[in-house]
């Protein structure tokens, strides 16, 4: 069963692939007729997951702190550790696009700038981790620390960027009404880069989960097992 969802979501994650740079239409307003906004269909799903990561590592944690099952500290970890990596992709993306359209690879643009701030946020979240050497102390202090990003995440994301009076940022072109109001086919395409990016998201955070659990030993910060 496992195996056929796997394939299920590498054939969904080339339909995406496919269908941002030759389906779906170009957005307008953007350089080259266009064609620049193709890397939006891959960056605006890349943003969301680090997203979906973020709260995942903070609500797993949160049980943690609950059950004391080193089982949720290392998906906390995990899922952590796979936000930083979209994040930067989400962030490389983004800076590829900036060059295209502004002519430069980084603005200090709002939105530029709140995702930083989030990796950064969450970069110490790995320091704190690797500061501590007691396994206990170490788990409590890092699941509070995620417990705190279920506030920062959404406000780093979603608030902090709106809260800027300006922005360089291409939602302004492809929202101009204050509503979605695109094409259907880009719609469907960002939809579906969401939502397979977001279950490759949680099919890497088993696998790290498992590989944990095979090797016995703390390979994401936990304990051997999966108690």
């Amino acid at each position: 069963m496992k195996t056929l969802a796997a394939w299920i979501l590498y054939l969904w994650i080339a339909l995406v692939i496919v269908g941002g740079l030759a389906w779906a239409p170009p957005l307008k307003g953007f350089v080259a007729g266009g064609e620049s906004s193709r890397i939006v269909f891959f960056h605006v799903p890349m943003a969301w997951t680090a997203f979906v990561a973020f709260i995942t590592a903070g609500v797993a944690s949160a049980v943690y702190l609950r059950t004391r099952r080193p089982r949720h500290d290392r998906t906390a970890e995990a899922a952590v550790q796979l936000g930083l990596l979209f994040g930067a992709l989400a962030t490389l993306t983004g800076s590829i696009w900036a060059r295209l359209e502004w002519g430069t690879y980084w603005n200090w643009d709002p939105r530029q700038g709140s995702i930083v701030l989030a990796l950064l946020f969450y970069a110490a979240y790995l320091a704190l981790r690797s500061a501590v050497e007691d396994h206990e102390t170490r788990r409590r202090l890092a699941a509070g620390y995620a417990v705190l990003g279920l506030v920062v995440a959404p406000f780093l994301f979603f608030i902090a960027p709106r809260l800027a009076s300006f922005s360089l940022h291409p939602e302004p072109v492809i929202n101009q009404r204050g509503e979605v109001d695109m094409d259907p086919a880009i719609l469907v395409v960002l939809l579906a880069g969401s939502l397979g990016f977001t279950a490759l998201f949680y099919w890497l955070l088993d696998l790290q989960r498992r590989i944990a659990a095979r090797l016995g030993r703390e390979a994401l910060g936990g304990a051997g097992s999966e108690a």
